[in-house]
C-alpha cells in the first residue's frame, strides 16, 4: 500500500510557507493526539502519520528532498539515487548525521518533552472608539479558552497520577527503524509520541487534560494605536498537551468610524462647513478636539469650499513617541436657504453691483482660456 502525500496528510499546499505549515501540523496534532482520543486506534495512526509528515516537511533540506524524490528520498531504492541530493550545503550527509546523532544521543536533540504538542493561538476582536485609540486604555475581555483539567490535574489520567513510562518507546515518545542504510526516528505507535501510556483516562476531560472554560483577561491598549493593529499576547491562548507551550493569544483592533473625524496615520481630517457671509468677509469657527477641548480656527476672507488649513499637533499620538500628528479642516462654503425677503433684497443689490456674469467667479479665466484657445 502506497503512503499517502505529506502534503495531503498536513492538509497544506505544496507551495505552503514552513508557517503554514506548522499551523496545520498543530492543529491536526490537537485533533489527532492519543490523550483526546483515548482507544482510538484511527486516530493514534492519524497522529503517527501527522508527526511523519511534520518531521520531513518542518526540515528545509528533508522538505526538498521529498519535494525531488518523494518518499523514495527516505527508502532504499525506489527509482531515485539517494545520494544526488543537491542541497546546496552539507546535504545528504547532513540528513544522515542528524539522524544518527540522535540515535546515538547526540547533541542535536532537542529538550523539548516527547510528544508535547503546543496549544492553538486564539484570535480576539475588538472594536473600539476613535476616542479611546486617542487616549490608550486598559479593557477587560472575555473568550472562551481551555484550561488544566483539576481532576487529573492535566494528566488525562483516572487517578490523576503522571501515567506510566511507555515499554515500547522506554518514555522517549520515539522509536527507530532502519531502510536499508537509513535509520529513520519516527513517533512512538504505542503511546502517541507522549512518552507515557494512559491506561484509563480521567472522566472530567475524557483524557484530554484540558477542560473549556470562559477566559477573563485584561489588556492594555496603547494611546495612538491604528486600525487593524494586531496585538501580540505570548503564552495566553490554548494550553499544551504534554509539555508542549501554550499558544498565543491575538487581539485584532478595529476603530469605530466617527461621526465628525476621520483618520490617515497620526493625522486627522474634519470638514466643517462655513456660512457664505463668513467665508467672504472672513471670521472664525469653533469645533471640538477629539480630546474635548475647543480649537478656535480663523477663516480667511474669501475661502472657497475645498480650502484647508493646518492645526499643528491636533491629531493622533504616535505610538512609542511624545509627537502628536495634525489635524487637517476642509472647508464646506454652505449656501444660504429659506432667505427672509430683506436677504434676498440685500444679495440681488449685491449682484446688481458686481455685475451678472460673476455666477461662476472661479471658473470665468478657465472660459477666456478656452475662448482664446479656439480663436488662435
Amino acid at each position: 500500500m502506497s503512503k499517502q502525500d505529506y502534503y495531503e496528510v498536513l492538509e497544506v499546499a505544496k507551495s505552503a510557507t514552513a508557517e503554514e505549515i506548522k499551523k496545520s501540523y498543530h492543529r491536526l496534532a490537537m485533533k489527532y493526539h492519543p490523550d483526546r482520543n483515548p482507544g482510538n486506534a484511527e486516530a493514534e495512526v492519524k497522529f503517527k502519520e501527522i508527526n511523519e509528515a511534520y518531521e520531513v516537511l518542518k526540515d528545509e533540506q528533508k522538505r526538498a528532498a521529498y519535494d525531488r524524490y518523494g518518499h523514495a528520498a527516505f527508502e532504499q531504492g525506489g527509482g531515485a539515487n539517494p545520494f544526488d541530493f543537491n542541497f546546496g550545503g552539507g546535504g545528504f550527509s547532513d540528513i544522515f548525521s542528524e539522524v544518527f546523532s540522535d540515535f546515538m544521543g547526540g547533541g542535536r536533540r532537542s529538550n523539548r518533552t516527547p510528544g508535547a504538542v503546543d496549544g492553538e493561538d486564539l484570535r480576539y476582536d475588538l472594536q473600539i472608539s476613535l476616542e479611546e485609540a486617542f487616549n490608550g486604555l486598559e479593557k477587560e475581555i472575555f473568550f472562551p479558552s481551555e484550561k488544566v483539567c483539576d481532576k487529573c490535574h492535566g494528566y488525562g489520567t483516572k487517578d490523576g497520577k503522571e501515567p506510566p513510562v511507555c515499554p515500547t518507546c522506554k518514555g522517549s515518545g520515539r522509536v527507530h527503524r532502519q531502510h536499508g542504510f537509513m535509520i529513520m526516528e519516527t513517533v512512538c505507535p504505542d503511546c502517541g509520541g507522549k512518552g507515557r501510556k494512559v491506561k484509563e483516562s480521567c472522566p472530567e476531560c475524557k483524557g484530554a487534560g484540558t477542560v473549556p472554560y470562559k477566559r477573563e483577561l485584561k489588556i492594555k491598549i496603547p494611546a495612538g494605536i491604528d486600525d487593524g493593529t494586531r496585538i501580540r499576547l505570548s503564552g495566553e491562548g490554548l494550553p499544551g498537551i504534554g509539555g508542549g507551550q501554550n499558544g498565543d493569544l491575538y487581539v485584532f483592533v478595529s476603530i469605530k468610524e466617527h461621526k465628525l473625524y476621520s483618520r490617515q496615520g497620526a493625522d486627522l481630517f474634519v470638514q466643517i462647513p462655513v456660512s457664505m457671509a463668513c467665508a467672504a468677509l472672513g471670521g472664525v469657527v469653533e469645533i471640538p478636539a477629539i480630546d474635548g477641548h475647543k480649537i478656535e480656527i480663523k477663516v480667511d476672507a474669501g475661502t472657497q469650499t475645498g480650502q484647508r488649513v493646518k492645526i499643528k499637533g491636533e491629531g493622533m499620538p504616535r505610538i512609542r513617541s511624545i509627537d502628536k500628528g495634525d489635524l487637517w479642516v476642509e472647508f464646506k462654503v454652505e449656501t444660504p436657504v429659506n432667505l427672509t425677503p430683506r436677504q434676498k433684497e440685500l444679495l440681488e443689490e449685491f449682484r446688481a453691483i458686481d455685475g451678472e456674469d460673476n455666477c461662476q467667479p472661479a471658473e470665468k479665466s478657465f472660459f477666456e482660456k478656452i475662448k482664446d484657445l479656439f480663436a488662435a
